[in-house]
């Protein structure tokens, strides 16, 4: 045999992805199979050189030998027998396929034609499913953790044939189709190959007098409450995972978990941004203009907050700690007020009558007692000496 560069033997690049390799193998070996080339020396001979090109790339220590030192890494048995095709399908020959080792039809025609396991059978996984379940909870709940409890579907053990699936007074017997292997040999085209008993599913046992409550599968539908501890901190779209909590797996096999999907409903007050909450909070005209103390509702109750004089529509003021806590450390984030300077409604005489004489007295206001103002106008282009004349 050559020793014709591997990656141009396969015709991939050097720098090809394991799926890629694999591809161009299949491709190959599906052409220059002995099956389809019946008394073709040639054809025999580009088999083993993709094969043994294959053996080494799809391995990656192989691989990995290969780039650094080329076929001297293999010089000292690399090779196989010199002989044919043994043992598949029933083509002639002795000996083996030279370097051919970890060579599995099975694996390379499965895909092509839909086939099942490899030649020593893969038994089916019998694990239980996972579950997902949503739940939803308030901000505060979010905030400070609650354990609630959810009601899941799931199945249990059948009480009448204890699990076997069989009738009570009698059991599984082995597998008349499989003789117990959990496999058998299936023609495809001019392929062989082993898949899943179709009989038995894998397990190598078949039941013949099936239990009549659970119909052969050993468990029934029930429900079960199980109690999720939601954690503080957690935010809208988390989720937790409960292990060994989902469905139970049959013939004694592993349960799946139960993953469970947290929707924090939307609060009537405060905003969530990470950690942080945020607010409006509207105040008086006087209590903007003269300051004083307001009370500002938080998770925990409501705190006292200091509004400093002249204070303006919009200004942000931070209650330290008064967010959430964090979910993964010690931390806690901060209360953000939105300050809203609110004009009132429904006004009585007198207070008319005292808005009215504060605006009288607050014509031709200095410059700096209104800064927006001023501010405003100087960006429209009007003059400062304008901005103040309300003839």
């Amino acid at each position: 045999m050559s020793n014709k560069d591997f990656y141009e033997t396969l015709g991939v690049a050097r720098s090809a992805s394991d799926d890629e390799i694999k591809k161009a193998y299949r491709k190959l070996a599906m052409k220059y199979h002995p099956d389809r080339n019946p008394d073709n020396k040639e054809a025999e001979e580009k088999f083993k050189e993709v094969q043994k090109a294959y053996d080494t790339l799809s391995d990656k220590e192989k691989r990995a030998m290969y780039d650094q030192y080329g076929h001297a890494a293999f010089e000292q048995g690399m090779g196989g027998g010199a002989g044919g095709f043994g043992g598949f399908g029933g083509f002639g020959g002795q000996g083996g396929f030279g370097g051919a080792q970890g060579f599995d039809f099975s694996d390379i025609f499965s895909q092509m034609f839909g086939g099942g396991g490899s030649a020593g059978g893969h038994q089916p996984d019998y694990s239980g499913a996972d579950l997902q379940v949503g739940i939803e909870i308030s901000l505060e709940e979010a905030a400070k953790g609650v354990k609630k409890r959810i009601n899941i579907p799931t199945y249990e053990e059948c009480d009448v044939c204890h699990g076997s699936g069989a009738k009570p007074g009698t059991s599984a017997s082995t597998c008349s189709t499989c003789h117990g292997s959990g496999t058998v040999h299936v023609r495809q085209a001019i392929f062989q190959m082993q898949q899943t008993c179709p009989t038995c599913h894998g397990t190598g046992k078949e039941i013949k007098d099936p239990c009549v409550k659970c119909r052969g599968e050993g468990r029934t539908k029930t429900s079960k409450t199980v109690e999720v501890n939601i954690p503080a901190g957690i935010d809208d779209g988390q989720r937790i995972r409960l292990s060994g909590e989902g469905e139970p797996g049959q013939h004694g096999a592993p349960a799946g978990d139960l993953y469970v999907n947290v929707r924090v409903r939307q609060h009537k007050i405060f905003e969530r941004n990470g950690l942080d909450l945020h607010c409006e909070l509207p105040i008086s005209f006087a209590i903007a203009a003269l300051g004083g103390e307001v009370e500002v509702p938080t998770l925990d109750g409501k705190v006292k907050l200091h509004i400093p004089k002249e204070t303006q529509t919009g200004r942000r003021m931070r209650v330290k700690g008064k967010g959430i806590k964090s979910l993964r450390s010690s931390s806690t984030g901060d209360l953000y007020c939105h300050i809203l300077v609110e004009t009132p409604v429904n006004l009585t005489e007198r207070q008319k009558e005292l808005l009215e004489e504060f605006e009288k007295i607050s014509s031709g206001l200095n410059l700096s007692q209104t800064p927006r103002k001023k501010s405003f106008w100087e960006k429209v282009g009007e003059k400062v000496g304008d901005l103040f004349s309300d003839n």
